[in-house]
């Protein structure tokens, strides 16, 4: 999401304390999304799962296990975290964090993707601010990572050759876009399919420097960028009012359909309205989520979604960055939970 330009973070640097890949890391689902098919909404087969997933996801009180404010093993909030389950074993998770203002990168390992352990930082203390990162698994092997980078606010995209890299911070190959939708910015993105030589991304532009609308685009042997707008993505969350920015997003594979989370504003400038809408790939249209917290938080923002393995079952795991603004008691900030299936 982005309030202005001027913020690299938007929410997470003016709301409180402070999008994402098709690829999954479940072994039965390695499949790429794809763009809506056109198929109608009244009756379309991705329903009934649709419904199913959003149970899940709304139900942050009926999870197998949550946590609220998440923060690593050295105290840095975990704010607009992306997990991904890491092939060599246990999840990574990336994240940014505020220091005295600028927004920093970080890495972390876990075990159950509760408890966090600091790694590195990726980001941010010699470059510019830098936040909203995304994580995929390449496709032919190593990491892809993307973020929202400062100044000049637009994308950055580095690709690391394995885990040891990554954990030492060694890039081999760094791409940063240039914006051609929006002369103001361009961010927060996710990663629909990732490999060493081709991306394709999710993202958001500020359109008329107004207000975020969406947009995807291809980054190809990082050096070749082209993206366009996807105002048909705009409308799924139109529909439900929102009259502020449409931001940050998330897709995943689920039973077979691709559906993806994405955050909608109803008022600009408001962070107390933030919502958090699940997108159906198959017809195009989207369900606004009513998520049900511990203490009656209303308001969600920086959703993301992965299909993974937990405790060897299925598992649908999902953040959530919750603005202090309509929070219920000690749930603001960065919430992490998941439900076997």
């Amino acid at each position: 999401m982005k309030i202005s330009f001027l913020f690299a973070a938007g929410l997470c640097l003016l709301a409180s304390a402070c999008s994402k890949n098709s690829l999954t890391n479940t072994p039965a689902e390695n499949t790429t999304l794809t763009a809506a098919s056109g198929a109608t909404a009244l009756g379309a087969p991705s329903d009934p799962t649709r419904a199913e997933l959003r149970v899940i996801i709304e139900n942050v009180t009926g999870a197998d296990a949550h946590i609220y404010n998440a923060k690593d093993n050295v105290g840095h909030t975990m704010d607009c975290a992306k997990i991904i389950a890491n092939p060599a074993g246990g999840f990574i998770a990336v994240y940014h964090t505020y220091v005295n203002g600028e927004a920093k990168v970080n890495l972390a390992s876990s075990a159950d993707v509760l408890h966090w352990t600091w790694i590195r930082e990726l980001a941010g203390s010699n470059t510019g601010s830098a936040s909203q990162p995304t994580i995929a698994v390449a496709a032919d092997g190593g990491f892809v990572m993307a973020w929202e980078q400062e100044p000049n606010n637009h994308l950055k995209f580095v690709y690391f050759r394995n885990w040891t890299d990554l954990q030492n911070g060694a890039v081999a190959k760094s791409f940063e876009a240039p914006r051609t939708l929006s002369s103001c910015a361009e961010g927060t993105p996710n990663l629909y399919y990732a490999s060493s030589t081709r991306l394709d991304v999710g993202h958001h532009y500020y359109s008329n420097c107004d207000v975020d609308r969406q947009a995807r685009g291809t980054l190809t042997n990082f050096n070749s960028w082209t993206t366009s707008r996807q105002p048909n993505f705009d409308n799924a969350l139109l529909y439900w009012g929102v009259k502020g920015n449409i931001g940050d997003r998330d897709a995943a594979v689920y039973k077979g359909y691709n559906f993806g989370v994405i955050e909608g504003q109803g008022t600009k400038g408001d962070f107390g309205t933030w919502r958090t809408y699940l997108y159906d790939y198959q017809t195009g249209n989207a369900d606004q989520l009513h998520i049900v917290t511990d203490h009656g938080s209303l308001a969600f923002a920086n959703p993301t979604i992965t299909n993974t393995v937990i405790d060897g079952r299925n598992a649908i795991l999902v953040t959530l960055f919750v603005p202090s603004e309509n929070s219920g008691s000690s749930e603001a900030g960065e919430l992490i939970y998941y439900k076997k299936y």
